[in-house]
């Protein structure tokens, strides 16, 4: 399938991990991609090279989406190279794992201005590039005004120990995303969220050694953790014509984490 065929997607923090997984899962389909990173160029430039391999334009742009001048340049940069935005994927996420009650304020205000902030950020401008373009006469196939997808976490519903902070903004922006998902009907311009359950990428192992991962897996009614490509897999078909009568929903992407793991 090439289902993104002249269009354009900006991820955030899709140097590495889920990001990247989203970002080669539409370049695959055809996707010219704008990757964004923060001190972490080394790997952007090697998504990007990806991305060339896959026969696709790529853009590596550095900023911090916790900063709403440095969002705003990413837009800025990512439209005056490319000339439009057809998918936005709010993807950065960023933890500090601390009890509640011992967690330093200055942690806390990072994790929600990436987590929670960063998002608002990147989907207002998303909403608002996308507006001004079909203003202009930008449309899509049947109609569509653009896509904008959040990545969620399961733990806006899990009680997740040392991860207050965290899960408070997870549980903020899937109802944000529905918010303006009810906000954008008039646009057509669809707002979605996945949520994933355990996902084995370099963020995760900051916190998880080898044994851990191994022996968790060994729990999950799959038998093994979620992949980037399981998240971007599922990314590509909410941000593809085939997911255009989907808006204002979260798709738990998670191997039954939620339905059957055990922990004991």
């Amino acid at each position: 399938m090439v289902r993104f065929a002249g269009k354009v997607a900006l991820i955030t923090d899709s140097s590495s991990g889920i990001g990247r997984g989203i970002a080669e899962a539409l370049a695959a389909e055809g996707a010219d991609v704008v990757i964004n990173h923060l001190g972490d160029g080394e790997n952007a430039e090697s998504a990007a090279a990806a991305i060339r391999g896959l026969g696709q334009r790529a853009l590596v742009h550095e900023a911090d989406v916790a900063q709403r001048d440095a969002v705003a340049g990413l837009f800025a940069a990512a439209v005056e190279h490319f000339g439009h935005l057809d998918v936005v994927v709010a993807n950065a996420a960023f933890s500090i794992r601390e009890l509640t009650v011992e967690a330093r304020w200055e942690n806390v205000e990072a994790v929600i201005g990436v987590a929670q902030f960063g998002v608002y950020h990147t989907c207002q401008m998303a909403a608002q590039q996308m507006i001004r373009q079909r203003e202009n006469g930008r449309q899509q196939t049947g109609g569509s005004g653009g896509k904008i997808l959040v990545t969620g976490s399961v733990l806006a519903q899990i009680p997740f120990p040392t991860s207050g902070a965290y899960n408070m903004a997870k549980a903020a922006v899937n109802h944000f995303a529905r918010t303006l998902a009810a906000e954008l009907l008039p646009h057509r311009i669809n707002v979605n969220v996945i949520n994933p359950g355990w996902i084995d990428t370099p963020g995760e192992r900051r916190y998880t050694s080898d044994a851990e991962i191994a022996a968790g897996a060994q729990k999950m009614p799959w038998g093994r953790l979620g992949t980037p490509a399981d998240i971007g897999k599922a990314a590509a078909f909410l941000c593809s014509d085939d997911a255009d009568y989907i808006t204002g929903t979260a798709l738990t992407v998670d191997g039954g984490y939620l339905l059957g793991m055990r922990l004991g």
